[in-house]
């Protein structure tokens, strides 16, 4: 009850260009309980729209005619006062490209036309997380205290993590673009945690595992891999590398809450 009223005082912006799609999207989102909907049709009214308005969640499909959902979230993360927007995609795209840009970039949701209740009720209880903080309570650790090394070639995608992070009350963490930068910042300083991507160069996510688990100065930190990886194999990889959990990528704040409290506690 308490996240149907929650969710019911949310404040959305829906960026779709077609009056019928726009109509199907508004109709599930006051099934959902939904009321403030703002609209737009495309990239340059979007971002003059949030100059004046910041809603809690943008729901956005993939293009427009000047643009694409790429495109407005890239301009929308380098934007002062606007760079932290809760994002979602709606969209019939299944360009695995495509939708890695975006992942990277921070979305909270990617969600397929046509969706399920279910589906937009849990994207939208992820905006919730996100906006809402709530401190994670660990048997061992004071949160506010908790040491962290977040690893991710994409700053868009660390800026998410730290975001995500920050409304558990963790403070912020220590950032590395690849394994490589990462195991420099071990060998410097103690950590508690390590979160971090599976894909990156220099050094992969798989390997900066290895290499921190055959070390005998930090193969005891737990490391939480964020993977947008769907392939089994890939997974069943990661995991023998002897990461403590994996998350997919975009991830949800309840998602990451649970896991921390596991892998911490």
């Amino acid at each position: 009850m308490k996240d149907l009223t929650a969710i019911a005082n949310l404040s959305i912006l829906l960026v779709e260009p077609s009056d019928v799609q726009q109509k199907l999207i508004i109709k599930s989102l006051t099934q959902c309980g939904v009321s403030q909907i703002e609209t737009a049709t495309s990239q340059a009214q979007t971002l003059t729209m949030l100059e004046n308005y910041q809603p809690d969640l943008i729901i956005s499909s993939m293009y427009f005619s000047d643009g694409s959902a790429d495109s407005l979230l890239q301009k929308i993360r380098v934007t002062p006062g606007i760079e932290h927007q809760a994002f979602m995609l709606v969209s019939t795209e299944r360009n695995k490209t495509y939708l890695e840009q975006l992942r990277q970039s921070g979305v909270l949701a990617i969600l397929p036309k046509p969706f399920s209740a279910e589906a937009i009720t849990r994207a939208l209880k992820a905006t919730l997380d996100i906006i809402t903080e709530e401190e994670v309570e660990l048997e061992h650790f004071d949160v506010t205290l908790l040491r962290v090394l977040v690893v991710d070639d994409s700053r868009f995608a660390r800026k998410h993590i730290i975001r995500v992070l920050a409304g558990m009350g963790i403070p912020t963490p220590v950032e590395a673009e690849n394994g490589k930068q990462a195991i420099e910042h071990l060998n410097s300083q103690s950590f508690d945690l390590i979160v971090t991507d599976y894909n990156m160069p220099e050094m992969d996510g798989k390997e900066l595992t290895e290499t921190v688990r055959s070390s005998n100065a930090y193969s005891h930190i737990p490391i939480l891999m964020v993977s947008s990886e769907a392939n089994d194999t890939h997974l069943a990889n990661i995991a023998q590398a002897g990461v403590d959990a994996i998350c997919d990528k975009p991830f949800e704040p309840a998602t990451v809450r649970e896991l921390l409290f596991k892998i911490m506690s």
